[in-house]
């Protein structure tokens, strides 16, 4: 094991493999590490002066046990910490989160940005988060006494809030292999690249004999967690798509009381939700 102490008297560990890393999560309070694109910026100092980082670090981003994406059992397994490009380059990656990914910052930081450090950074405008959310992906949470799986729906419960244990690391994500046959995307930033979104969208559909056999919707940084709703979409399956496009009006009026976003430096809140019901509209109509 590797460890080391800097000046303010914080401990850097590596381990050699998993399991011992699952120990020393155990036995040490410290902040997860992996590839950091996140991390350093939340605790950033002046140049050239170190992090203000008050916990130890526990680097985990070289560890095989959890990197790559693979197909097990009729589920997609995707590692923690396989990075962004990783995935945007992998056949097996669901189209839907290739798009998000394609649109995440720029080449160098998805060059090291982990998906499991996005999830995990838990931000309403987290680009990976809206189509994980859509397409019912699982975490897979582990520590030294065992494996816990949840939907990441229930593991994100507010800004930087989730139901990650202290004793515990995200080793893989899950996702069934599902298929639709309409995906659109929209993430509305500053700039092409290298932005937070003001807003994200996700919209699947699998469309058979011009009804809507299932649908999925996601819209993230306009509430304090990635808006779906369960509900709405139960109401939509199985309709025509003649009569999706006469009660349009209806089905924003149902996400509108859902939409509560804020005022921030990115964007306001009135024109999060304008964009965010403009995006929903334009997506039941490409239907």
């Amino acid at each position: 094991m590797l460890q080391i102490q800097w000046e303010n008297e914080m401990n850097f560990y590596k381990t050699e493999n998993l399991q011992a890393t699952l120990k020393l999560r155990n036995d040490v309070n410290a902040i997860i590490l992996a590839g950091g694109t996140d991390l350093m910026v939340k605790y950033r100092n002046p140049t050239l002066i170190l992090p203000n980082i008050e916990k130890d670090i526990l680097y985990i981003g070289h560890l095989k046990e959890l990197k790559g994406i693979a197909i097990t059992k009729g589920k997609i397994r995707i590692g923690a910490v396989s990075t962004l490009n990783e995935l945007e380059e992998n056949d097996i990656t669901p189209p839907i989160l290739k798009k998000a990914i394609k649109e995440l910052a720029s080449l160098s930081i998805r060059n090291i940005a982990t998906i499991g450090g996005n999830i995990a950074n838990a931000s309403p405008a987290g680009d990976t988060i809206s189509p994980l959310i859509a397409i019912d992906a699982t975490i897979i949470l582990k520590s030294i006494k065992g494996e816990r799986k949840l939907p990441i729906a229930k593991f994100i419960f507010g800004p930087g809030k989730t139901v990650l244990e202290e004793n515990e690391i995200i080793e893989a994500i899950e996702i069934n292999d599902s298929k639709f046959n309409r995906e659109y995307y929209k993430k509305v930033g500053t700039r092409h690249a290298n932005a937070l979104s003001k807003i994200n969208f996700v919209g699947l559909a699998l469309i058979e004999n011009d009804s809507l056999m299932d649908i999925k919707i996601a819209i993230g940084a306009v509430a304090p967690v990635v808006v779906r709703s369960e509900q709405i979409e139960k109401k939509l399956k199985g309709m025509k798509l003649k009569e999706i496009k006469k009660t349009i009006n209806d089905i924003q009026k149902e996400y509108s009381s859902l939409i509560n976003p804020i005022d921030d430096q990115r964007s306001t809140a009135i024109y999060r939700k304008n964009i965010a019901l403009n995006l929903l509209k334009n997506f039941l109509q490409s239907l």
